[in-house]
């Protein structure tokens, strides 16, 4: 019996799709495209949000496999427990780590060099000339050092840091050096210049970068995140920022999308981006060729890649 795929994207237009599946195109919207019980492989629409991760999720009775094309999986957690046991939750690692690295460092990059406040002097017709802090011989700490913080660090590496120290989950060792544990946090964080905080959003991230945390941080320092917007206590950061004792470069929010009137908006020493990490032309050929190979694999009977986890 033939399998049916739910995509995001319309089937001929990804090249090396196996045979033997029925496509539906289904980008979020009020209809589907065919009965979800029918699905056996569903993707989960991108930058769609979680009310459209986890719509038809009820209903794929016999699904096995769910797809998301973001790194993180956070949107679609509060669907899991209508599903079966036995189905396998896959993220898009390897899709979004150019383009969040490189965010990441256009963020660092663009605060310490003073390029809003010259963006608004170009608006003003005022030469806005002095000296302004630069990236070289500054101390960085990556909070969330998977294949994203690694991608980070990969992209540091050409701008002279004095140094870069990493943190994990858990402690390990990696061909660059050790990456510590979120309990050493307390003591690596008054040592940073620059923090980038880019772990998944989990019950243990939550709120990571709160009072304390941002407390610890030495005074001048920039926070930067391009991890998830409640990753960071707003409110906190808010009184930091106001305060004047820290910067920020936030592609992510909490709440999200931030809404007109929002104090972040009009913070002093604070950059703000869409949520844009991983919205570029790098996105869409690396996504399809992801599909194309967990499709592969599947079609095959073989493990599939970025199992984060199994349903029961």
């Amino acid at each position: 019996m033939t399998s049916d795929v739910w995509l995001p994207f319309a089937a001929d237009e990804i090249d090396g799709l196996p045979e033997g599946f029925n496509y539906h195109f289904w980008e979020g919207a009020e209809s589907y495209p065919a009965d979800p019980a029918d699905c056996d492989f569903h993707v989960v629409p991108y930058l769609k949000g979680p009310e459209v991760a986890v719509r038809p999720l009820a209903a794929m009775t016999k699904v096995r496999v769910v797809q998301t094309l973001s790194a993180g999986i956070d949107h679609v957690l509060p669907g899991l427990g209508d599903l079966h046991a036995g189905v396998r939750l896959c993220n898009a690692k390897g899709v979004h780590e150019a383009s969040t690295a490189e965010l990441a460092l256009a963020l660092t990059l663009a605060s310490l060099r003073g390029i809003p406040r010259f963006v608004h002097g170009q608006d003003k017709q005022e030469w806005r000339e002095g000296f302004y802090p630069a990236l070289a011989d500054k101390s960085v700490l990556i909070v969330g050092y998977g294949s994203i913080g690694a991608a980070i660090e990969d992209r540091l590496t050409p701008f002279e840091c004095a140094r870069v120290a990493r943190v994990a989950r858990s402690a390990r060792t990696t061909a660059r050096g050790p990456v510590h544990p979120l309990a050493d946090l307390p003591e690596l964080l008054p040592a940073a210049d620059v923090v980038i905080l880019s772990t998944p959003l989990t019950d243990d991230t939550r709120g990571l970068a709160d009072a304390a945390f941002l407390s610890r941080m030495k005074d001048g320092a920039l926070l930067v995140n391009v991890a998830r917007g409640p990753v960071v206590d707003t409110p906190a950061l808010l009184a930091e920022l106001e305060s004047g004792r820290l910067r920020a470069a936030l592609d992510v929010t909490d709440p999200e999308p931030l809404p007109a009137g929002h104090p972040l908006w009009h913070a002093p020493g604070l950059l703000i981006t869409p949520h844009v990490g991983g919205s570029t032309s790098a996105f869409l050929p690396r996504a399809k060729r992801l599909l194309v190979a967990q499709l592969t694999r599947f079609a095959a009977g073989e493990p599939l890649h970025n199992v984060v986890l199994t349903t029961d």
